[in-house]
């Protein structure tokens, strides 16, 4: 077996803990009265699923949300309803993702997302310390830049690819089952925690 050289997360379930139910909630307080049918924990669908796909960008989101609900969404009242997916960003997530660097991995971000919940990530306020995602990883392969969503087998081909590594020298860790079926398919090892489980000392059964 070859080395793990990369470590490739997912972000909603891994890095925060996410609620589904909260971000519908959020959804329906701005509006949207039919959230729990067009919000999907893993994969979205229509316009939601169309912005994470880079199809439409941020902007067109919110208007066409607007004229769905039939009134007139802020950019920062979209935002609000997109982080209702995130609980906390517990710290010993942190604290494992810069062990880990500290140990020679690379680190990449492999999320189905949009510029609504990045815009939060890549700010200071991600990890109530002043520092944003960015000072935790190395790269990112998001959803609605690379215009792919998990569990379509392509973006894992694309980290492989851009990587420039074996399949087999990556690790994927996501809380979707379709997910991973997707990544080993590719041939990346993989290790699916619980959402909000605790994966900092299980991930080195995968690494040792």
């Amino acid at each position: 077996m070859k080395q793990i050289k990369t470590i490739a997360f997912d972000m909603g379930g891994v890095i925060f803990t996410m609620d589904w139910a909260q971000a519908v909630a959020r959804f329906e307080e701005i509006g949207v009265s039919d959230a729990e049918h067009l919000l999907d924990p893993y994969t979205q669908r229509g316009i939601f699923g169309d912005m994470e796909a880079g199809r439409i960008s941020d902007e067109d989101f919110r208007r066409e949300l607007s004229a769905y609900i039939g009134k007139e969404l802020t950019w920062q009242q979209c935002q609000y309803g997109w982080k209702g997916y995130v609980v906390e960003v517990p710290k010993r997530n942190l604290d494992a993702l810069q062990q880990l660097r500290k140990q020679g991995y690379r680190l990449v971000l492999l999320s189905n997302t949009n510029p609504y919940m990045m815009s939060w990530v890549f700010s200071p306020e991600f990890d109530g310390q002043g520092h944003s995602l960015r000072d935790y990883m190395d790269d990112f392969y998001l959803s609605y830049v690379c215009k792919i969503m998990k569990p379509d087998p392509a973006i894992f081909q694309l980290v492989v690819d851009r990587e420039g590594l074996d399949p087999s020298e990556i690790l994927f860790l996501d809380d979707s089952a379709a997910n991973i079926r997707a990544a080993q398919g590719v041939g990346l090892h993989t290790l699916q925690p619980q959402n909000g489980g605790d994966w900092t000392q299980e991930i080195y059964q995968h690494l040792n």
